[in-house]
């Protein structure tokens, strides 16, 4: 997608803006251990918090998830929803020739990649309802391999269903995250490089954003650009999203009562808010630190 470095001064509806940032770091080195942050903002041990899709559904949005992660210790640990969590329309995808998780091969189904199916159920979702306000989420897995190159497959995929998605002006005041929950974490024939041991922290995070109607500050596009270069974690992607749900009153969430009945994290801040680098080198981050933030140079 186009990338406008002078967003500063003129923000053109017709493209996007993407932006990547750079040091996002995981908890953990796998999914168990970086979901609770991502979702309900706090530690698996202490959830006193819904899922997102309750705070989404409490205001106004259609939900819908697509995943290929049908096996049964996911669906018990990640997917045992209240009925106020549950999004509005799940679909799940599984195939019986891939049991296990991690595989080292493309996963393909009746002549297809499996991610086709999430995608096309997604677009069939998004063109359904048209101008309602909607929250979808893709759970694919095709990272989940010890060669590093099965998902270079699926980026063309995914290219192709966020074009037709833009050019049937679908993604309109719309913010695409693409993201993974931790970094390389499968030993394989890295497991004992330098470079396994960085990566493995490291997980990716773009963030695609159409329209600047979705805010009202200007600053808020300078402090995300910003914010590529600043240490960041999951309790921030999470704030993010309650940002966009709540818009301004996000702001006015601060005392813990709040915070608790609402979407936003004591932990953390919204990536369009500026982030002070020297914020993350408090206790509560040092004490977030001891729970399995590593101390590894971001690069």
């Amino acid at each position: 997608m186009q990338y406008k470095g002078n967003f500063h001064n003129k923000y053109p509806t017709e493209s996007f803006h993407s932006f990547q940032f750079f040091k996002y770091h995981s908890f953990l080195g796998f999914t168990g251990g970086n979901y609770p942050f991502l979702f309900y903002g706090q530690n698996q041990t202490d959830l006193n918090k819904s899922l997102v899709t309750k705070y989404f559904k409490e205001n106004g949005f259609i939900t819908s998830a697509a995943n290929d992660q049908c096996y049964i210790d996911n669906i018990r640990t990640f997917h045992n929803f209240t009925t106020e969590e549950m999004y509005d329309h799940i679909f799940a995808l599984c195939d019986p020739n891939n049991s296990h998780i991690n595989i080292n091969t493309i996963r393909c189904l009746y002549g297809k990649h499996n991610i086709e199916y999430l995608i096309e159920y997604t677009k069939q979702f998004w063109e359904k309802f048209g101008n309602n306000r909607k929250y979808s989420i893709i759970m694919d897995n095709h990272g989940h391999d010890g060669t590093l190159t099965v998902i270079k497959y699926i980026d063309e995929i995914i290219a192709i269903f966020l074009k037709k998605l833009f050019s049937n002006n679908l993604l309109k005041d719309t913010i695409v995250f693409l993201l993974s929950d931790h970094g390389v974490a499968i030993p394989s024939i890295y497991y004992s490089t330098n470079f396994y041991q960085y990566e493995y922290d490291l997980p990716v995070l773009f963030l695609m954003i159409n329209d600047r109607k979705n805010f009202t500050y200007e600053e808020q596009y300078k402090y995300i650009f910003e914010n590529q270069q600043i240490f960041i974690m999951a309790f921030d992607i999470y704030n993010t999203l309650g940002n966009i749900i709540y818009g301004k009153t996000y702001d006015m969430i601060e005392n813990s009562t709040q915070k608790r009945l609402t979407f936003k994290s004591a932990y953390g801040k919204s990536l369009f808010h500026k982030i002070n680098p020297k914020e993350r080198n408090t206790m509560k981050y040092k004490y977030l630190g001891k729970k399995g933030i590593s101390n590894k140079t971001c690069v």
